[in-house]
């Protein structure tokens, strides 16, 4: 017989390590286990390990709601990241409750028993084992971990040099003394110039198609510096966050709601970080503030490195690669030993697992998101998918706390089954993300879709989240209550 559990997280990253937590905060003595497709905990902070990685958001509201971060960098590079997941899961015990080398393939629901089949690939030996749970949260976040997205280049089997893709950067990777190329503009290539040319890379170009809006922010935080010295930790650090939580909603209603102004004000911060340049055309967007993420840089090192003439930006269409580097379709030529395709990520729904419902494959493009977090008609899963324009864990916090609330008010009512289900099958929707990054749009017509009014639409919105997530009534008239037929003499599942 498979082990059963009453919770199965998939996923050992940020967003699972948070799940764990709050299920032992707020449901304790509910059974679970996590699985975690890789040897380590981590996700996307152990995956990659490129120069210069770090957030992209403010460690105040990218670390856990129930946990101060409390090193003196607000923008934190990958490896105290990666630190700071695998410290939390081991005060806790967590890192007990996670089986490695797991991959979850096949999520089978059956309503008989109101318990999820779930099967896993051992990634180190093959095998396959099967689990079964009563509530499945996917907390495998949206990357596809095998491959990123890179464009087919002509030319690319002539260069002489190495061509590598960020995503899979390894320590052997040589750069000191070379001529780099980084092909992008997104938030991996703005980080990665600054770090090669500080790791001794002779010159490094950003080859970019078109610009992208950037913001230089402080690596430390003058109002965290201040609070530490004279609050406890536990107060200080919910008053930094909150501060970063309403600034950051305040910025992006600004670029939404008066984008003209907001364009001239991004403008000004890199023309005063690049005084008497030129921005055009390598520094003028030609889409409005938060179509696509801002990209944030600490302290202003990539414009701080433009300066000290140890990199440079090219705006151009590539036409092919050469032997000794890159001609563009201008006619210019990018002479280069060392590519680095920084072309952006690919998006994986739930890890690519495979989900059914009483025997019939659930086509999410087809379903509508619940909350932002549960999808229709497929019953007891959540998965914690962050926002797009605040920091992830903000939002998977808050899936956490949700599903903890779900759980506990299911078992005080004795259900076994909770479903989502859409009454309106005319209601007008739109794309689950919307943004028009390529990675975004490359992947949309794999992703459940939205709404136009709540519990459908996604609010990206956290102070909103907040006040449905953590205070509104769970039973909203949406989501269906049930209980399994359970056998004479046969307990029910907790």
């Amino acid at each position: 017989m498979s082990e059963h559990l009453d919770v199965l997280i998939v996923g050992a990253g940020l967003s699972g390590i948070g799940a764990a937590r709050h299920l032992q905060a707020e449901c304790p003595g509910r059974s679970f286990a996590i699985l975690e497709a890789r040897a380590a905990s981590g996700g996307t902070w152990d995956l990659f390990r490129y120069p210069g990685i770090r957030s992209d958001s403010d460690m105040f509201t990218l670390g856990y709601g129930f946990r101060p971060w409390t090193q003196a960098r607000s923008i934190a590079d990958g490896p105290s990241i990666l630190d700071y997941i695998r410290e939390t899961a081991e005060e806790a015990g967590i890192d007990e409750r996670i089986r490695f080398h797991h991959r979850v393939v096949r999520a089978s629901w059956s309503s008989a028993d109101d318990r999820w089949t779930v099967t896993a690939q051992r990634t180190d030996t093959g095998e396959e084992v099967t689990l079964t749970c009563g509530f499945l949260l996917m907390c495998s976040g949206y990357y596809r971990y095998d491959r990123g997205h890179t464009p087919e280049f002509p030319g690319a089997e002539r260069f002489g040099g190495q061509i590598v893709h960020p995503q899979f950067w390894t320590d052997d990777v040589e750069y000191a003394g070379k001529r780099v190329v980084v092909i992008g503009s997104g938030a991996t290539a703005v980080t990665l110039v600054p770090a090669l040319a500080a790791g001794g890379a002779e010159h490094v170009t950003m080859l970019q198609r078109s610009p992208t809006y950037i913001l230089s922010v402080p690596g430390r935080d003058p109002l965290a510096d201040l609070l530490r010295g004279v609050l406890p930790q536990r107060v200080a650090y919910p008053l930094v966050r909150w501060k970063n939580v309403l600034l950051s909603a305040a910025l992006f209603q600004l670029c939404r709601r008066a984008p003209g102004l907001m364009r001239r004000v991004l403008r000004r911060g890199v023309q005063h970080q690049l005084e008497g340049w030129d921005l055009e055309p390598d520094f003028v967007p030609r889409y409005e503030p938060w179509d696509q993420r801002l990209c944030l840089v600490p302290d202003g090192d990539l414009f701080r490195t433009l300066r000290d003439g140890r990199a440079s930006v090219v705006t151009g269409e590539i036409d092919e690669f050469t032997a000794t580097g890159i001609r563009l379709r201008s006619g210019e030529e990018l002479p280069a030993d060392l590519i680095v395709t920084a072309t952006g990520l690919e998006l994986l729904l739930l890890g690519g697992a495979e989900v059914e419902v009483d025997g019939e494959l659930v086509d999410f493009p087809q379903t509508l998101a619940y909350k932002g977090m549960m999808f229709s008609d497929v019953p007891n899963l959540a998965a914690a998918i962050g926002y797009t324009n605040a920091s992830w864990t903000l939002k998977a916090d808050l899936v956490s706390a949700y599903v903890c609330r779900l759980l506990n008010h299911m078992a005080d009512h004795g259900y076994t089954r909770c479903v989502p289900r859409n009454d309106d099958p005319a209601m007008p929707t739109e794309p689950f993300l919307a943004l028009t990054a390529g990675y975004v749009t490359r992947a949309a017509d794999s992703f459940p879709r939205q709404g136009e009014e709540d519990p459908w639409r996604l609010n990206q919105n956290y102070l909103r989240d907040v006040t449905v997530l953590r205070w509104g009534p769970i039973e909203d008239g949406v989501i269906e209550f049930g209980r399994a037929a359970v056998p004479a003499g046969a307990a029910a599942p907790a």
